[in-house]
Formats: C-alpha cells, structure tokens, sequence
C-alpha cells in the first residue's frame, strides 16, 4: 500500500486507532485466525454482523495485515532456531545483503541499534545447513563479522499481541517517583 506508482503515493485507507471491542477481536484472532464471525461476536460482545465488520476495518486500515498458519519447525525439519548479529563496513541494509531473505530458512531481518548493524532469525535443520548461511553472509559484500546465538530452548514465542501494558511495576528497590 505504501507503493508509488509513477511518483505518485496510492490511496491509503485512513488512519483509525484501535479501541479496546478492536484489541479484544485481535486477541481472539491472535488466539485462532479461523474462528466464525459468531463466536468472535460472542466473545468480544457483538453481533456477528457487527464482528464481521470490525474485521473487515482492521483489515482496510492495515492492523491485520494477513492471516497465516503457524507452523511447527519440527514438521519441517527445521528445529534449529539461531539469532544471527551481522556487522558491516556501513550502512547494513544493502541490497546485497537484503538478498539473503531469498532464503526461507531467514525469517527475520531487522537493522538495530546498538553493537550491530543488523539481527536475523533463522532456523535450519541442522548446523551444517547454519553455516551454509554463514558462509553466503560472509561472500556478501560489506559483511566483516557474524555472530550467532543457538536457542537452547524457547518458553515464548508468540506473534505481536494486541494488548498494552497499562502501567510497569515499579521495581522494589526503588522509591516513589517525586512526581
């Protein structure tokens, strides 16, 4: 939708913040995509008109941006799940290296703050097929080093909630703010 085409932006759906009835179906829709209209309206208190609805805006205005299955890694032979840090001699987000996603062992890429220029999740089947990717990062131009964290074992993984977190706890050690 951000496209342009021929120097032109296209139309964009307005910008509609989500209420609370709206974090509650994409709660639901997090929990399971394929959930009817009905018991979605039951859930969150409306109609099943009025959910349908509801869905179909969140979808106009981009906040559901698709619907995809959840796959087992394990089903897929890909059991192993590793963070790689990719340092550059500049700016990371060449179209060199931006090529690696070609590869549907990348899952992730993202360009960081911090000690490195750029962070992929992976996973592969095994840590042979790992360093085949380590090897195809370092042939790409501008790469100078790598770093990669195994996962041992995982306890969340989970795609992006709907909710907020109203207020953080303050940590006990620490007094009441003066203000």
């Amino acid at each position: 939708m951000d496209e342009e085409t021929d120097g032109i932006p296209r139309n964009r759906p307005a910008a509609r913040d989500v209420d609370a009835t709206d974090r509650k179906i994409l709660g639901v829709l997090v929990e399971d995509a394929t959930v009817s209209y009905a018991e979605l309206g039951d859930r969150v208190g409306l109609s099943p008109p009025a959910a349908h609805e509801r869905v179909k805006r969140l979808r106009r205005s981009g906040a559901i941006r698709n619907t995809a299955a959840i796959i087992d890694p394990n089903a897929v032979r890909k059991p192993l799940l590793t963070f790689v840090h990719i340092d550059t001699s500049g700016w990371g987000k060449t179209p060199e290296l931006m090529a690696i996603s070609e590869y549907p062992e990348v899952e992730e890429i993202h360009t960081v703050a911090g000690d490195t220029c750029v962070l992929l999740k992976v996973r592969t089947e095994d840590t042979k097929a790992l360093e085949g990717l380590l090897l195809r990062l370092y042939e790409t131009p501008g790469v100078t080093s790598t770093r990669s964290y195994v996962v041992l074992a995982t306890y969340l993984e989970r795609p992006v909630q709907p909710g907020i977190t109203a207020q953080w706890p303050t940590p006990k050690h620490m007094g009441k703010p003066l203000y």
